[in-house]
């Protein structure tokens, strides 16, 4: 289908703004620069009020900060803790959170957090400085980072909790969740809704208590006997999280996961399933007859880099497989994750 073509004005606007961008000297993404400039202009008269575009502005302005401060790290997987700040150091959740940061920065992880105290400073006192990011929210009673990050380049503080919980996920290749208020249990949600809509990329959930404890199986309890007994939710939902109250066991939880999958891509109607290694053909026949339930057109397959991905010239040493996902039950694509980490 042919194009409409743009009016004078129109086309004149755009030549302006190719200008604009060539005289800042060009760069990265310069069509995506410059639909987010034409954007820009159409404020002028679309959004009168003006905190509004206030918002607008300071999304903009702290999002484009905060993804040129991880783009360096973006070769580094990170683990998000998210915890109560009101946790003592004397605390068990405490000294689980810091023993968690301590091993999950051994097995070549950095550690994200809320940059606050409690369990965000056990983590980043765990990883250490080098190994952290802080995601700092500004307060009405000015919530100050915590003194391991305070000072470190890898701190951003945002204004708005949307901007800075998408810097979470976006970042994230796995979540730790510690005992916590009604942010932790927000965060939690998120990412577990994320995940069950296809709006994020899988990755562990892995929810932790103090030895012994029973906050999340109290929690995992609320789950399965009201939304799950009232079919509010799968029963497969229930495989997007995990919960432990060993350190070392959530380290091994996230680790795992890793051990074979790398990543997943949508190329038109096909999920592309990034890996170190290839299934083979036996495994490759068990899995389709496994998860027959999730799928929808191509069956799995062995793929090489599609074009897109050539294209992009993005993790093209990585074997893949590929098939038609339902888009729907990404509970059971969790578990055929499981499957190919364990062949």
């Amino acid at each position: 289908m042919k194009k409409p073509s743009l009016n004078p004005a129109d086309s004149e606007l755009q030549h302006q703004i190719q200008d604009l961008i060539k005289a800042k000297g060009g760069g990265a993404n310069e069509a995506e620069v410059a639909d987010i400039i034409e954007n820009a202009l159409k404020l002028l008269t679309d959004v009168k009020d003006t905190g509004d575009v206030r918002v607008i502005q300071t999304a903009l302005r702290e999002l484009r900060y905060a993804f040129r401060l991880f783009a360096p790290y973006a070769d580094k997987r990170k683990v998000t803790i998210f915890g109560s700040a009101r946790t003592q150091p004397n605390k068990a959740e405490y000294q689980q959170a810091l023993e968690f940061g301590q091993k999950i920065s051994a097995a070549g992880f950095m550690v994200i957090t809320g940059a606050g105290g409690g369990i965000m400073q056990a983590g980043h006192e765990g990883a250490g400085p080098e190994n952290s990011f802080g995601a700092n929210i500004r307060l009405p009673w000015e919530q100050s980072a915590n003194p391991v990050i305070a000072k470190d380049k890898k701190l951003v503080t945002f204004r708005y909790f949307f901007s800075r919980k998408l810097i979470f996920i976006r970042h994230s290749d796995a979540i730790a969740l510690f005992p916590g208020g009604f942010g932790t249990m927000d965060e939690g949600y998120e990412a577990i809704t994320l995940m069950q809509t296809g709006k994020s990329q899988l990755m562990p959930l892995v929810l932790v208590d103090k030895p012994g404890g029973t906050y999340w199986k109290t929690w995992d309890k609320n789950i399965r006997e009201h939304l799950l007994r009232d079919k509010l939710i799968s029963p497969d939902d229930l495989n997007l999280y995990q919960i432990t109250d060993s350190a070392e066991e959530a380290v091994k939880i996230i680790t795992r996961f890793y051990r074979n999958f790398h990543s997943t891509r949508w190329v038109k109607d096909a999920l592309v399933i990034r890996l170190k290694h290839a299934p083979t053909a036996s495994a490759i026949d068990a899995m389709n007859e496994d998860f027959a339930d999730i799928i929808n057109g191509q069956p799995i397959h062995v793929s090489p880099p599609t074009p897109e991905e050539v294209e992009d010239g993005v993790h093209l040493d990585l074997q893949r497989i590929a098939f038609g996902f339902n888009r729907h039950d990404y509970g059971r694509l969790r578990q055929l994750i499981d499957v190919l980490n364990s062949l």
